[in-house]
């Protein structure tokens, strides 16, 4: 175990080392993550303090925001203050740490998506059960499945990475710290590590998305038996799902099921499951959503009324 300290420091390349494009990147995503934070926070207030709000559609919509808020909160503020820095480092306990909680929050995500797929499943294809199946008890122990598979998941991920020996290069061409550029700075053989960390985060998104697929699939032939209305709600509700489904999981597929090797392009291509994903959930699941937002406006009124007293 000595040997895992002998490189203490890891140092980030970031996007550019151009003093003008950082100071871009800062006020970028200060304000993303800014958004991000309101966005997501205002849906998880309004979710808890509204009483009409109480079917599980909104109960998983409301732990999906605030999943969502935790896993950019791993990588965006690091990113953040590092691009007011021209030496970006992180120490490599830190770096095993974020690894964790990264993927804590988006294996959580990951089987929160998976649920909410299954509620609607029920929702469309068992309507007169509904009532029955997602009872309180049964939704509360879907989150605590998904909370408990991300936990397992990621100390997984981070357990096998903390078995290997790291005594440099100690430079990731990254903005985080992630499974596949650490692996690259490890001083032994990494093939069976590499392979064991493509089983344990594949298998997920495979299952995961196997999943949704044979859901969506069922809600679909099922929708044939609806007026045109019906199919027009179901429809709406579900193209709001697969569209975060989309987003989320396309680029993980693209950076997590390959083998163990970093290309240029993972950093952009992270920016969209660990930021823009995040950043359009509020828009795509909740603004659109009159619900939701009637809820918001007495929300605000209810503020308005309590600041004038």
């Amino acid at each position: 175990m000595s040997s895992l300290f002998n490189m203490t420091e890891i140092i980030f390349l970031g996007f550019s080392q151009s003093q003008h494009l950082q100071k871009v990147i800062f006020v970028m995503f200060l304000l993303m993550y800014t958004a991000i934070v309101l966005g997501n926070g205002l849906i998880v207030v309004t979710i808890m303090s509204s009483k009409g709000l109480s079917s599980p559609m909104y109960f998983f919509l409301s732990y999906l925001s605030l999943v969502e808020l935790c896993y950019c909160s791993v990588t965006a503020p690091k990113l953040i203050f590092d691009s007011l820095l021209k030496r970006k480092v992180i120490s490599l306990q830190g770096c095993i740490t974020q690894i964790f909680f990264l993927h804590f929050f988006g294996g959580t995500e990951i089987f929160l998506l998976t649920v909410m797929a299954y509620d609607r499943y029920v929702a469309i294809c068992k309507p007169l059960h509904y009532v029955t199946i997602m009872n309180r008890r049964v939704c509360g122990f879907l989150v605590g499945a998904a909370w408990s598979g991300g936990l397992l998941h990621s100390a997984g991920q981070a357990f096998l990475i903390f078995q290997l020996p790291f005594c440099g290069p100690n430079i990731i061409d990254h903005y985080f710290c992630d499974v596949h550029p650490l692996l690259k700075l490890a001083c032994s053989d990494t093939f069976l590590i590499s392979l064991l960390v493509i089983i344990n985060g594949g298998s997920i998104s495979v299952i995961s998305f196997a999943v949704l697929l044979a859901s969506y699939v069922v809600i679909l032939h099922s929708l044939r038996s609806h007026t045109a209305e019906g199919r027009r709600r179901a429809l709406s509700t579900c193209a709001s799902h697969l569209a975060v489904v989309g987003l989320f999981f396309i680029p993980c597929s693209f950076v997590y099921m390959r083998p163990c090797i970093t290309l240029p392009v993972d950093k952009i291509v992270a920016v969209f499951y660990t930021v823009v994903t995040p950043l359009l959930n509020p828009i795509i699941y909740s603004f659109r959503n009159t619900e939701v937002k009637n809820a918001m406006r007495r929300l605000v009124r209810r503020k308005m009324s309590w600041e004038a007293k």
